[in-house]
């Protein structure tokens, strides 16, 4: 009868034992996980920031275009009126509006070719920082899963 007290008690402190391992691994293999976890949204932050900077740039660039593309057609637009006014016949002023109509109509076209450019370039840099991130929460999953 001792014998099987000294085995039952040797077998609940084995199985103790390996428990206490059992939990030690899992804890370890967790936390491994978490800096997987840390470490992805960290690169994932930094990723938002550079695409943020990137549209910052973008927007900005844009503004300026435009703002400087408003200043000269309203100059155009200005210096037309004065030419139409100081016209001396109306043949003459109707070919002055209709040159300035032109060079208008062609300004604008290119204007907004230049401006449809400039956002493009704008959206491509700012998305470009987080192409990789949905395959890098993919190789983090994975490698948290395998470890």
């Amino acid at each position: 009868m001792a014998k099987n007290k000294t085995s039952a008690a040797h077998g609940a402190e084995s199985a103790i034992n390996n428990g206490a391992d059992a939990v030690k691994a899992g804890f370890d293999k967790a936390f491994r996980g978490y800096d997987h976890f840390l470490g992805y949204g960290q690169e994932t932050l930094e990723a938002y920031l550079k695409a943020a900077n990137a549209a910052g740039k973008g927007a900005e660039t844009f503004h300026n275009e435009f703002f400087a593309w408003s200043r000269q057609s309203l100059e155009e637009g200005v210096n037309a009126a004065k030419a139409v006014m100081a016209s001396k016949s109306v043949q003459e002023a109707i070919e002055l509006q209709t040159d300035f109509a032109r060079s208008a109509f062609d300004g604008y076209v290119n204007e907004m070719s230049k401006l449809g450019e400039i956002m493009t370039n704008a959206a491509r840099d700012s998305l470009a920082p987080l192409k990789g991130r949905v395959q890098a929460w993919v190789d983090t999953v994975q490698s948290t899963r395998a470890a």
